[in-house]
């Protein structure tokens, strides 16, 4: 099974993902869209992914889809849940991690791994969008920066703002007051770095954290919120360059496990 071909599609609520795997580990390509389910992210995602590794979507034995908007992928062979994915993703990043969280567009996941990334257990925040990616989205459009700017921002802080609301509504209202008052803006994005950390130890310490830790997910490329939660947590947190990535790797092995199966 060493040249088998599988293809992992993680459909987002706002980021389409597309990886392609060799033999069950090596990476052939692998392609990241700024748009999620319900638009034309994830064939332009595919598309690109194809693109790259300089093959066609009948070289793959198998495609597995993932992710919040998985079932409305057309064509794939599997449809597995986003959980089990960022479970076998992360462990192939970080064959070490014991606990691993997982912040996306539109809700967080904490899961305890077991060998082989085996998923133990899990909890998530799914009711609310504060401690999202779309809690950050909402903040960066208040303080009028994009999303991108926010981890550079919170490295120039030369203090902290504390953002008390955990509804996104309500910290979005206190943000508003703080910039009327005057408050600096480094030290405003520290602060609602730190409310997203808060919300998110909370989930982990309801789980259990083992070490290691481990983040995937489009927020762990927030070097901001991994120091805010590092400090929460007590523990340092591992976070792979492919960190968003992890559930379109756990999907593409999938695959390529469920072909082994069929041998």
């Amino acid at each position: 099974m060493a040249d088998i071909l599988t293809m992992g599609m993680d459909v987002g609520s706002t980021t389409s993902k597309c990886l392609i795997l060799r033999g069950g580990k090596d990476i052939a390509a692998s392609a990241l869209i700024p748009a999620g389910t319900g638009t034309s992210g994830p064939r332009r995602a595919l598309e690109e992914a194809l693109e790259k590794a300089g093959l066609k979507r009948e070289d793959m034995v198998c495609v597995t889809a993932t992710g919040y908007g998985r079932a409305t992928f057309p064509g794939a062979d599997y449809t597995v849940s986003e959980l089990s994915c960022h479970a076998l993703g992360a462990h192939a990043l970080d064959g070490e991690a014991k606990t691993v969280i997982d912040i996306g567009g539109q809700d967080a996941k904490a899961l305890c791994l077991g060998p082989e990334g085996k998923l133990l257990r899990f909890l998530m925040n799914d009711k609310c969008a504060a401690g999202t990616g779309r809690f950050l989205e909402v903040m960066a459009r208040v303080l009028e920066k994009d999303v991108s700017d926010l981890a550079e921002m919170d490295a120039l802080a030369a203090g902290m703002t504390p953002i008390s609301s955990t509804c996104t509504v309500f910290a979005e209202s206190e943000v508003i007051s703080q910039l009327a008052k005057g408050a600096d803006l480094c030290d405003l994005v520290k602060g609602i770095h730190r409310s997203v950390a808060v919300r998110t130890a909370s989930l982990m310490h309801r789980l259990g954290v083992e070490a290691p830790v481990a983040m995937t997910g489009g927020v762990a490329r927030n070097a901001g919120v991994v120091r805010a939660l590092e400090k929460e947590l007590g523990t340092p947190i591992r976070v792979s360059p492919l960190a968003q990535l992890a559930g379109a790797l756990g999907a593409a092995i999938y695959g390529w496990r469920k072909q082994g199966e069929r041998e």
